[in-house]
């Protein structure tokens, strides 16, 4: 399988808080949560769509495991008009969790990752399918970029400055060139990125 990431940020490179409660994410005092919250336009929508739909598994981090379960894993289609793709992918694909400390998930369909990650990632990849997919999971992000097990990766950039809270990328991180498979910007102003890893950057010289 091909493990790709798909992460709404917003210009400043925040992640943190994007659902629809403004008190989803309240750690460390962040108090701008709710940003993404119906900014994209249906094209974007349907984008989503159609991205959880040709997912044959997911990898989530535990805090996003943990919000998606108490989300679309309580809810039905009917609570969540336009959004069923995305439901039905979650509620009848195979959840995989990173996690060292999760050890009765109770949302059906969900295995553990405790052991040996890079290892239990590479076992996945190497089955048949199409993606592996990541959403949100900031922290599992991160470490699959630097580690070079990322194959594709989604940003969906919001347009607004939120000016605090946890970003994807920190202050100082390894450092990746990207090749761009596509873009797009919808009617609201958010933009669309795919990118594929290319190794490390070259840098200019004196």
């Amino acid at each position: 399988m091909k493990l790709t990431t798909m992460t709404q940020v917003t210009v400043d490179g925040v992640m943190q808080g994007n659902g629809g409660a403004s008190d989803e994410d309240r750690r460390n005092g962040f108090e701008r949560g709710g940003w993404a919250r119906g900014k994209g336009d249906d094209e974007t929508k349907a984008f989503i769509n159609e991205t959880y739909h040709r997912a044959d598994a997911f990898l989530l981090g535990r805090r996003t495991y943990e919000l998606f379960a108490g989300s679309w894993g309580s809810l039905t289609e009917r609570d969540v008009p336009g959004w069923e793709p995305v439901m039905r992918a979650l509620n009848t694909r195979p959840k995989y969790v990173a996690s060292a400390t999760l050890t009765d998930p109770a949302w059906s369909g969900t295995s553990v990752l405790s052991d040996d990650l890079a290892a239990a990632i590479a076992d996945l990849k190497a089955k048949p399918g199409g993606e592996l997919q990541v959403h949100g999971s900031g922290t599992l992000t991160r470490w699959l970029l630097a580690n070079d097990l990322v194959d594709e990766m989604t940003l969906l950039t919001v347009p607004v400055v939120v000016g605090q809270g946890a970003r994807l990328f920190p202050d100082a991180g390894p450092d990746l060139a990207l090749d761009l498979v596509e873009s797009r910007v919808d009617s609201r102003g958010v933009t669309i990125q795919v990118y594929r890893p290319a190794g490390r950057p070259r840098y200019a010289t004196a």
